[in-house]
């Protein structure tokens, strides 16, 4: 599944933020985002430590909503998912901008 459409699928909506031309999820959630909004340093770590054996975009559907809407609002300052999603989104959309200018 293109990385466009999970952003679709995670957010519940039918258009994404953001583009983001097929993003790995490390680069979206990348080492600045993670530790500007959690006390974690990668979204690796942030993974890990919910215990998530992530390989494949495939496995992050397969996590269950409520685990991971739980280790989100533990683990971060996002209250869920989809709020750590689009400001990820977000961010990553603005550093694209700096980057064209």
């Amino acid at each position: 599944m293109p990385f466009d459409e999970l952003l679709k699928e995670l957010q519940g909506q039918k258009t994404a933020q953001v583009d983001p031309d097929h993003i790995p999820l490390e680069q979206l959630f990348d080492e600045t985002f993670m530790k500007k909004h959690s006390q974690l340093n990668s979204f690796s770590e942030f993974l890990a430590k919910g215990n998530f054996q992530i390989e494949t975009q495939e496995d992050i559907r397969n996590i269950p909503d409520e685990l991971l809407e739980r280790h989100v609002a533990r683990e971060t300052e996002f209250a869920n998912w989809n709020e750590m999603l689009q400001a990820a989104s977000s961010e990553f959309g603005s550093k694209d901008k700096k980057a064209d200018s």
